[in-house]
């Protein structure tokens, strides 16, 4: 029997419009809209299409987008400059910087420069940090990691007691992932470039997080039976048959694991959405949060 497919649009689409009917009543009982600025520098054209999605995704449940395009060529330091402007606006609840950066901007000192309180990418030191302190409140949780972690939740998959696998270990996706999981009491394996017979731990997973950049990397024979498999990896394929020459795959090998897991989420469609929809709520929560005492 195929897997069940955990459909990320639909679940995001349900998670949007509960984000949509809160910033109603924030705006309706205390005259406050959720504002999130967004700063892209250079002019990547993958990255102009995430910050434009991001924008549209913000207008349509009511939040304010404020838009910062820099040239490649813009110094960190003047990259620093918007930044503390930005920090000082009222009406900027959040700010995300896109990245990736152009190489001669140090992105820690920039993503640390942007106020724990309107982090809303989850990005800055002190918030990734909070992830693996036990019992911590974390202010923000950065937005692909919330997004696994909701598709689980959300499709019914236990977390607590069972064993998890990550492959990855960035501190986008790999590593708050894998602390948002230990804290939701499962068991948690990390696996990355250097470990060693990967499919033999990634056979033992009830719930396989896969975030590696590598095109179909994970394969039926890798996956436990009625295993839960998340799919976090976007990547370009050559297909002559499609009218722009690619089409997008995931990290894992969708059709053959399909057959195998109990659940899959699958790519596109899957984890995309849902990370923009947590960028929104967080965006909704740092209002939330700043104005607590003007009620």
């Amino acid at each position: 029997m195929s897997a069940k497919v955990i459909d990320g649009v639909t679940i995001a689409a349900t998670v949007r419009a509960e984000i949509e009917a809160e910033v109603r009543r924030l705006k309706a009982e205390r005259g406050i809209t959720p504002g999130l600025a967004t700063v892209l520098v250079g002019d990547d054209p993958a990255s102009a299409t995430y910050v434009r999605n991001k924008r549209r995704a913000c207008a349509e449940v009511g939040i304010n987008s404020f838009g910062y395009e820099l040239p490649v060529t813009a110094t960190q330091d003047d990259l620093l400059c918007l930044l503390a402007e930005l920090s000082a606006r009222p009406d900027v609840h959040g700010i995300l910087v896109q990245l990736p950066l152009p190489s001669h901007i140090d992105a820690r000192r920039v993503l640390g420069a942007i106020p724990l309180h309107k982090d809303v990418d989850g990005f800055h030191p002190v918030n990734l940090g909070l992830l693996g302190v036990r019992g911590a409140q974390v202010p923000f949780a950065p937005c692909t990691p919330q997004a696994c972690i909701e598709l689980l939740e959300r499709s019914g998959a236990q977390i607590s007691g069972r064993r998890a696998v990550v492959l990855g270990r960035s501190t986008i996706v790999g590593l708050p992932v894998a602390l948002m999981l230990l804290a939701r009491d499962a068991t948690v394996t990390i696996c990355h470039s250097k470990t060693p017979n990967v499919a033999q731990v990634t056979r033992n997973a009830d719930i396989l997080i896969a975030a590696i950049g590598r095109p179909r990397f994970v394969t039926a024979d890798m996956v436990k039976p009625d295993a839960v498999v998340i799919d976090v990896g976007i990547n370009r394929v050559n297909d002559p048959g499609n009218p722009r020459g690619f089409r997008l795959v995931g990290d894992v090998d969708f059709d053959e694991v399909q057959e195998v897991a109990a659940a899959i989420t699958p790519v596109p469609g899957g984890v995309g959405p849902m990370t923009i929809a947590m960028l929104l709520r967080n965006t909704l929560r740092a209002a939330t949060n700043q104005h607590a005492g003007s009620a």
